[in-house]
Formats: C-alpha cells, structure tokens, sequence
C-alpha cells in the first residue's frame, strides 16, 4: 500500500534511514486500543504492539506510540502482528496535562499539519475555551483552523465569527453546519493531498459528523448531545485516522470534557500577542497591571480596546503555566534526590563487598 497516501514524505523517509536498521519497516499508527495499535505499512494493515525493550525506555507516557505516528517496526511470522521498536521524531504534537494528579504529558494526536478547533454555535460557544485550545494548538507546530459548527443554530453567524477572529488574529475562522453540508468544502481546502488535518473539540460538537461528511460515508458513529443541558456524550472513545478520497488523511478523536494545559509559553505567547505586546508599553518593566502608574494594561481596561473577559483569561492561563512549571521543577528535584540516593547506596554496596 502506497505509504504517501497516508503522509509519508521525504522528510520521514530521511528519518527512517538514520535509524540504519534495514531489519524494519515504516509503518503509521490509525489507531490505538488498551496499547494495541492497529497500523498501515506498505504491506498493508496490521496490528503491532511495542518491543519490551521500547517499553523499558519509555520512561513518560508520551514517548509511547500514538494516533498519527510514524514508526519503524519488525513485521511478525504472522501477517497480522508485528513489533514496534522506534517512534520517529514527530513533525507536531498535540499535548495535554494527563488528567490526575500526575504531572505527566500526554499525546493526543502526532504528526498534524492542520488542526481543526472545533467549537458548536450553541451552547457549547465559549470564547475563553476557543483560546486555550488555541495555545494549545499553537504549541503543537500544527496549524491551527477554528471550526464554528452548527451553523444552522446561530442567528448571527457573522457577529460569532468576528468575535473569534478579534481573539485569533491571523487564524482561519470558518463557520460550518454538518447538519446542512454547508461550509464542508472550505474544511477540505486545508488538507493538502499528503497532509493530515485532525479535529479536536468538546464533546458533541460535531467532530465525528464532520469527519464523516470529509470522508463521504458514515465511518464515525455520532449520536445526539442530551437534551437535558446541551452536552455532548463522548461517542468516539479513541482517535483514529481515515484517507480522504482525493488525497489527505483526517483523524478523528475523542471528544475532551477538560484540556489541561502543557506549555512552555510560547503557545500563550502567540495566542495572546495583542496583550504581551501591550505590556511592553508600560512603564515599569516589572509592572503587576494593578495600581502602578503608566500601565498600558490598566489604561487599555479602562478605554474598552482590551476586554476584561480576554484579559481574565490571559491570567487564568498564565497562572495555570505558572503552577505547571512549578510542579515540573519539583518533580524534577524529587528525581534527582532519588538518582543521587541510589547512586550512594550503589557506591555503599561496592564498598561494603567481600574482597577476594
């Protein structure tokens, strides 16, 4: 099976050839299950699981395969299993706080071109949700497109679209109805033939129907959100991938009901350019914008050019970074302490041994 229909390009070839294991093969993961991975290789489909060496090294969980990667594997004596010994270096990827007290990356979704931000004219429109998932996507190295679904439930789409372009400069906003097939052909132009768009979301927003409309056949189930608030029931419990007619690959994933934050800043940075660019102005470089004198971001507040929502969110996210970074150094000096504990019970017992 031709592995460009699903993204392989010279970039990924080249990275293969470094690995100089000419015992392995490319393959894709399209779809992951309980660390069972359903993958296509020129040979075709087969299911893979990881080589106990790979698992032994894979000290965090996002060293693990996910949706959307390119790794390198050694296919079985039966056809429809094989092992995965490497993951490529991704191109791009999705990260979340891992839900929990952990403080531990995870992987939502590898090696996409186009982000597709899902966010439904109904309920579901909340402008400081379509901005966390815009730092998010921006920290990934994938492009993002805000997504305005349901369409056909909004009596002032223009006025919903310009809200979202006022907090996303520069970023596509395009409004779309699944229900209508409308909008459907603007989605598609963003998925080039070797290129892979993912939508990502909250529940019942419509990514699965999207999804389907793409692909022009009912691959995704998609059910109704409950009628007693709104809300989306999770229908699609693990990402996958699918080929576009045409060229292009799509993944659908699981709808989220929280996405926690995993940055170094540079997502909030990008996302919020309008503001860190408003700080600068200040006059005090190490200004707290409460009740020093020459605050651009006090003076913005108060003449109306800077909303107090978008401003709110700004620190809402900082804050969140903040602790973030914080919990990572701590995890960091509760590691160290713990190599340097062994290290000396290791020089203890090499010392304490009976000589010959």
């Amino acid at each position: 099976m031709p592995l460009n229909q699903f993204g392989w390009d010279e970039r990924f070839s080249e990275l293969f050839k470094e690995l100089g294991r000419d015992d392995l093969e490319p393959a894709r993961v399209l779809l992951e299950s309980a660390r069972v991975y359903t993958l296509v290789s020129e040979a075709g489909g087969t299911q893979a699981g990881v080589s106990g060496r790979f698992r032994h090294h894979a000290t965090e969980r996002k060293a693990l395969p996910v949706v959307g990667d390119w790794v390198a594997i050694e296919p079985g004596a039966d056809a429809d299993r094989a092992v995965i010994h490497e993951v490529l270096p991704r191109r791009s990827a999705f990260l979340r706080k891992e839900a929990g007290k952990r403080t531990q990356a995870q992987v939502i979704a590898a090696n996409i071109d186009t982000v597709f931000l899902v966010s439904g004219l109904d309920g579901d429109f909340n402008l400081g949700r379509i901005e966390r998932y815009l730092m998010t996507a921006w920290e990934s190295g994938a492009k993002p497109v805000v997504v305005l679904n349901k369409a056909d439930l909004c009596p002032d789409i223009a006025g919903a679209v310009a809200e979202v372009e006022a907090i996303a400069p520069g970023v596509r906003v395009i409004p779309v109805s699944a229900v209508e097939n409308t909008g459907v052909a603007d989605l598609r132009e963003h998925i080039r033939e070797t290129e892979t768009g993912a939508f990502l979301g909250s529940s019942g927003v419509g990514k699965s129907s999207l999804v389907n409309l793409l692909l022009g056949a009912d691959e995704q189930l998609v059910r109704e959100v409950r009628g007693d608030d709104g809300r989306g029931r999770h229908t699609t419990t693990h990402g996958q991938l699918f080929p576009i007619p045409g060229g292009g690959i799509v993944m659908d994933t699981p709808g989220l009901r929280e996405l926690q934050v995993w940055s170094d800043g540079e997502g909030l940075t990008q996302t919020f350019n309008d503001i860190e660019e408003l700080a600068v102005g200040c006059r005090f470089r190490n200004c707290g914008h409460d009740r020093e004198p020459g605050c651009a971001i006090r003076a913005a507040l108060e003449d109306g050019s800077l909303s107090e929502r978008r401003w709110q969110s700004y620190e809402k996210l900082k804050s969140e970074l903040a602790h973030l970074a914080a919990r990572q150094d701590q995890q960091a000096k509760l590691a160290e302490k713990k190599r340097k504990k062994d290290r000396a019970l290791e020089i203890k017992q090499v010392k304490n041994r009976p000589r010959k």
